[in-house]
């Protein structure tokens, strides 16, 4: 089944030290890229992200953010004595010059530094991340399956209208060539024109050759068997689907092209139609 390029999942886990937090977001795109927000600390993480993220994905603009947030305890909490005194000299300073109001105790703890983060074992941290990570990113696949399931759906909708279509036009088309045979000759009499039996079969002949249009139809029901098939493949799939929506659109436009009745016309149109639609949704696809 297909995957959608489209997906959101959120992974926010309890730790002894804190809390950590993964959050991916994918929009369609023609390749795979990958934009990390990391806090500077957890840059070393990126190499084996993006490993994870090149195994499972193949395409998508994917939005990577990591968020940790360390728990304190009363124990833990450590304060930077030194720091906090020279903030605490320089506010008054300023207060003492009527720049600003004093310093509120609680506001010095949210300068930079003041409090010290408490320390942890980087490599207990990595082993964690980055095992929460890979399940965040099975989320997103998830996601991103269960809207290509409904693409397929969408997709299948308009294969059958497509087939409901040729099927009409095959029903049609000897009809609509019996009646040009009867306007040829309705039209030789009006005229008043002697014409050799053979004369007027090859004339017949001939707009039935650039009328017939079963190569068309032929064409067009292998590459909707096609569509159908591949949607079933378990391997990206988007690219290959594009390029069949290019070659159902080609049969179209010929059907178009060698149309001599309205009936013909509108079905290649409400083709294209079709066709554009599932093409606007293949974008969408892995």
């Amino acid at each position: 089944m297909p995957s959608s390029m489209t997906g959101f999942a959120r992974n926010e886990q309890q730790q002894p030290f804190g809390t950590i937090i993964w959050e991916l977001r994918s929009v369609n795109h023609r390749y795979l890229e990958t934009n990390f927000r990391l806090p500077e600390a957890q840059r070393l993480f990126e190499p084996k992200l993006r490993e994870i993220i090149r195994n499972k994905l193949s395409r998508g603009k994917l939005d990577v953010s990591f968020s940790l947030q360390l728990q304190h305890s009363a124990d833990t909490l450590g304060i930077n004595q030194a720091l906090a005194q020279q903030v605490m000299v320089a506010a008054n300073t300023l207060a003492s010059e009527g720049n600003c109001s004093p310093v509120n105790p609680l506001e010095l703890l949210k300068w930079p530094g003041v409090i010290a983060e408490s320390k942890i074992d980087q490599d207990e941290l990595s082993k964690i991340a980055l095992a929460q990570f890979e399940a965040t990113v099975d989320q997103l696949q998830s996601s991103r399956r269960r809207e290509g399931e409904e693409l397929a759906q969408f997709i299948e909708q308009r294969l059958q209208s497509i087939s409901e279509q040729v099927s009409h036009v095959r029903k049609i088309m000897p009809s609509i060539l019996q009646a040009q045979r009867q306007k040829l000759q309705e039209r030789i009499k009006d005229l008043q024109v002697e014409l050799e039996p053979e004369r007027l079969e090859q004339e017949i002949v001939l707009l039935a050759q650039k009328a017939d249009v079963d190569e068309e139809l032929d064409r067009l029901d292998t590459h909707v068997n096609e569509v159908r098939r591949t949607l079933k493949d378990k391997k990206p799939i988007g690219r290959r689907l594009d390029f069949l929506m290019q070659e159902l659109n080609r049969e179209a436009n010929t059907l178009s092209s060698k149309a001599i009745v309205t009936d013909t016309t509108a079905a290649a149109v409400e083709l294209k139609v079709l066709i554009e639609q599932m093409r606007e949704q293949i974008q969408n696809i892995e």
